[in-house]
């Protein structure tokens, strides 16, 4: 076997590892997932009910003793119930698949490139648990009340009210339409998840942005100067992953641009410790000095050429170089009338 055959195996060889590594810990994570999503799934029902407390409590408010959801196709409660199972199980799971992630991005890693990732991996999903808790006793109690406030307390009556006898009635007719709210599981699960999840990764702002200030690609100057680029871009999530209701709207751009004053603090601060670092190990340059060294170095350089231009030692040898060159071109010239010359003979005979 000839010698770059044994050197492609030998490189082969890591590639089939670390792939069948990635393989291993794929399979983990999905098996995990499976696992939490059957949990998830058994106490679905449970979930359900956590989920609609903010709807409930806002028909309670508006007058409605027995708040009433509904489902109008007979699969539609079963797959709602599977769409919770998959949420679910995508949180119990993430631990584990998180866990299995870092371990197969760990080993090529240094230890202070893994001291500097590990905590982010930590606080992205309690930041995302953050935003979600803030989402759904918040806001979504918020949203509800203002899309149910248009309605008039009493066309959300829908069941007969029991009065002081304990005779059942019915509430007093009335002329025209009665405009009723009778809300969809779906619809309204919808609702809660879609908030639950855009305030959930407007949470991640502070752990993606310092993460790009410690890794360098982002600073805090940059990312100050860029405000009303971030002002303009969270109006516009806002508007885009909010129901059009101005109050959530509102909420959520407050929230992120706070999020994003606060990471510029932190990317202030992650700067701030490493230039004490890199002072305390002599390594630290002052952009400043640096730039003034820069023009020092410039300038000296322009004299220096300058002084050379100015010298008689290197003006005697440029004009000796323009001489040699000229003496060159009247060569060539003599030559050229000499080969016309001569074309012009061989013509005439």
């Amino acid at each position: 076997m000839s010698r770059t055959e044994d050197e492609i195996e030998d490189s082969s060889a890591p590639l089939i590892e670390h792939l069948a590594e990635l393989r291993t810990r794929l399979i983990r994570a999905v098996l995990a997932f499976v696992l939490a999503f059957v949990v998830a799934f058994i106490f679905a029902g449970t979930i359900l009910d956590w989920l609609l407390i903010p709807i409930e409590a806002s028909m309670r408010q508006l007058g409605n003793p027995n708040p009433v959801m509904q489902y109008t196709a007979p699969q539609e409660y079963f797959f709602t119930l599977v769409r919770i199972g998959m949420v679910g199980g995508l949180v119990l799971g993430f631990p584990f698949i998180a866990n299995q992630l870092w371990r197969f991005v760990a080993p090529g890693l240094y230890k202070s490139e893994k001291a500097a990732f590990l905590p982010f991996l930590i606080a992205s999903p309690a930041m995302f648990l953050a935003g979600g808790a803030f989402a759904h006793f918040i806001v979504t109690p918020l949203a509800m009340k203002f899309f149910l406030g248009f309605a008039d307390a009493s066309s959300l009556l829908t069941a007969i009210l029991p009065d002081s006898t304990g005779e059942t009635v019915e509430p007093a007719a009335r002329q025209g339409i009665e405009i009723v709210f009778q809300g969809k599981v779906n619809e309204t699960l919808d609702i809660t998840l879609k908030l639950i999840v855009a305030f959930g990764l407007s949470f991640q702002l502070p752990v993606l942005l310092t993460l790009m200030g410690r890794a360098g690609l982002a600073t805090s100057v940059g990312l100050a100067g860029m405000r009303k680029y971030a002002i303009v871009g969270i109006l516009t999530l806002a508007a885009v992953v909010t129901p059009p209701d101005v109050i959530t709207q509102v909420i959520l751009f407050t929230v992120v641009y706070g999020l994003y004053e606060i990471s510029i603090h932190l990317v202030r601060r992650f700067e701030k410790q490493r230039e004490a670092q890199l002072r305390a190990e002599g390594l630290w340059v002052d952009p400043d000095e640096d730039v003034a060294a820069e023009e020092a170095e410039a300038k000296a350089r322009a004299e220096a050429e300058a002084a050379a231009k100015d010298d008689p030692i290197f003006r005697e040898f440029d004009d000796e170089e323009e001489a040699d060159k000229a003496a060159e071109g009247e060569v060539w010239d003599i030559a050229d009338d000499d080969d016309a010359k001569d074309g012009g003979k061989g013509d005439k005979g």
